[in-house]
């Protein structure tokens, strides 16, 4: 099917779906809801759509100037019995001027009982301890990247410890999944130029949460979380240069991080076997009376083993700090955040050898592996998008060529009337490059959006919203531009 025919077959699913009158009666037993949208970018200096007007989107959206999509979507939930729910979502969008003419956002079902949900399939990261629309974005997932389909095993909820009186409570989760973006990935990369296609995707964590609202207004929120990309092959055009580990056996070994075995590359037997990343995260919220809540959040960041713990000093991570103002007509919600990644456990690595058995743990390279693509998903950070993405990267490679970044961010949002909301992103950052490729003189970035959505009363479930982005400084150049989308949303 070409282009051109997928995006009329999509518009026509998206127009029958704004077409469809809503019930007149509502299931008791189902929810429902469907989304149509266009949304169109222009640029007008540069060679790039301004960077906030792509990042932080779930992967919609296109660095490339005069981009634009078309999506629809349903989501619902049912519920079987007092113990059993269900739920399905489907996220279709075609593009044009994109990393591909049409993709499969999100496609997943699920089915919960009581505290335990089972979901199949593509579905977009939302429990995060930062806000996902004023945040410059979770260190391990941001909600940049599209989702990675995964079969996940999860507590949505916290579920309180019996006997804690209601002040101690935790989730978990824990899933497989496999990437998709082997077309992509074969279609960016330089001619000659090695990639892994068909990796594997491994994911964990535990959350903890500590208060009781009834008895004080101090609540903690922290977790852990591990991710891990294994097994794939290793490409240089169509040619398979090696196949990479990922029988049961090994699986076991990702799932606890160790090495492999005799007959595995030597830096996935001295080291665990795969690409393992994750994050501790840690926040304070004080919540004041009504509505209004100030915030203190920690996240950090750390690859393999070497800043998992406390061997090293932790100097890199990001810092926020989040208000949540009491009901006004001006500002509703603020952030600031710091971010700081500079340190990476030291300049100097060592893997420890007979003659000299010294362990050096230094030279992270946050998001980069020797083997495989990068904490990245169809050319997209997975984790915070400061950390500039390997699309932006002009010579396609696909490296995270500057991760050693300090950043300062600020977020605001309003709501002046029922009908009209806005938001403001600002950023600074300077970038150091990598250890291993070090710019010669620091780069710097100025990253703006200011954007406002409004709906009229008469038009039920219709909005539209205006964005406009601003870059300056050497690291991604100069653009300007602005984004209009227009949205339909009904209840199914």
């Amino acid at each position: 099917m070409t282009r051109f025919r997928m995006l009329m077959a999509l518009l026509i699913l998206s127009a029958a779906a704004v077409g469809a009158s809503e019930p007149a009666d509502t299931l008791t037993r189902f929810q429902g809801s469907y989304e149509a949208e266009f949304s169109g970018t222009l640029s007008q200096k540069g060679t790039h759509t301004p960077f906030w007007l792509v990042s932080n989107r779930g992967g919609l959206g296109s660095v490339r100037t005069d981009a634009g999509f078309v999506r629809g979507a349903a989501h619902g939930l049912g519920r079987i019995d007092e113990r059993w729910t269900w739920s399905f979502g489907a996220d279709l969008v075609g593009s044009w001027r994109s990393e591909a003419p049409f993709f499969i956002r999100e496609l997943y079902g699920g089915i919960r009982y009581r505290d335990f949900e089972l979901t199949a399939g593509s579905k977009l990261e939302t429990d995060r301890l930062v806000d996902m629309r004023l945040s410059s974005g979770d260190l391990l997932f941001s909600g940049n990247a599209m989702p990675i389909p995964q079969l996940r095993l999860a507590m949505p909820d916290y579920l309180m410890i019996p006997g804690t009186r209601g002040w101690l409570g935790f989730k978990a989760y824990f899933s497989f999944g496999k990437f998709t973006d082997n077309n992509w990935l074969k279609d960016f990369v330089r001619p000659g130029a090695r990639y892994t296609r068909n990796v594997l995707y491994h994911t964990k964590g535990l959350r903890i949460r500590v208060g009781n609202l009834d008895k004080l207004p101090l609540t903690f929120e922290g977790g852990f979380e591990m991710a891990s990309q294994f097994g794939g092959e290793i490409m240089k055009g169509d040619s398979v240069v090696q196949r990479l580990p990922h029988s049961f056996k090994d699986v076991i070994k990702v799932i606890f991080a160790q090495g492999g075995g005799g007959s595995d590359l030597p830096g996935e037997q001295s080291n665990a076997l795969g690409n393992h990343l994750g994050e501790w995260s840690a926040r304070i919220n004080w919540h004041t009376p009504g509505e209004s809540m100030v915030s203190l959040y920690y996240l950090h960041f750390f690859e393999d083993h070497s800043m998992m713990t406390f061997d090293y000093t932790w100097h890199d991570g990001l810092w926020g700090l989040e208000f949540k103002l009491p009901a006004n007509p001006f500002v509703s919600k603020v952030v600031y955040e710091y971010l700081y990644t500079k340190d990476q456990s030291g300049p100097v690595y060592w893997d420890h050898t007979p003659e000299v058995p010294e362990q050096v743990s230094g030279r992270d390279g946050y998001y980069n592996h020797y083997l495989y693509n990068g904490w990245q998903n169809w050319g997209m950070g997975i984790g915070n998008p400061l950390i500039i993405s390997p699309v932006w990267n002009k010579d396609h490679s696909l490296a995270f060529q500057c991760n050693r970044v300090i950043s300062h961010h600020i977020g605001l949002q309003g709501e002046p009337s029922p009908h009209v909301s806005w938001r403001i992103l600002a950023t600074y950052t300077r970038g150091w490059g990598t250890y291993s490729v070090p710019y010669k003189d620091v780069k710097r970035n100025v990253n703006f959006l200011g954007e406002v959505t409004g709906s009229l009363p008469s038009l039920k479930g219709w909005s539209a919203t205006q964005g406009i982005g601003v870059d300056r400084g050497s690291m991604l150049g100069r653009s300007y531009g602005g984004m209009l989308t227009i949205r339909k949303t009904g209840i199914l």
